[in-house]
């Protein structure tokens, strides 16, 4: 069983760019995505997610992400400790 690649989102934008290349050519969205070695509907996702995005904009996307996913962790952290020092302070220990 061959194991997925995860790309990066400067490398989806660079596929991408790639792909309107290929189109411009009048390759069909079949041709383009066996070029680009994914599928069609990873070709379609990433059209509508990253669209016109250049690469700055797709490494500012990807940092969003992933200071978000740092902040919801430690909301989830804060909530466990709020939750222990309320059962502290009503006894229940």
């Amino acid at each position: 069983m061959k194991k997925f690649k995860k790309h990066t989102p400067e490398q989806i934008v660079g596929k991408l760019d790639q792909a309107a290349k290929l189109k411009a050519e009048g390759k069909t969205n079949a041709d383009v995505a066996r070029d680009l070695k994914v599928s069609e509907a990873t070709l379609h996702r990433w059209q509508k997610t990253y669209g016109q995005m250049d690469r700055a904009g797709a490494r500012e996307l990807k940092a969003l992400r992933d200071e978000n996913d740092r902040l919801k962790k430690l909301l989830g952290e804060a909530e466990l400790d709020k939750a222990a020092y309320k059962e502290l302070a009503e006894g229940k220990f």
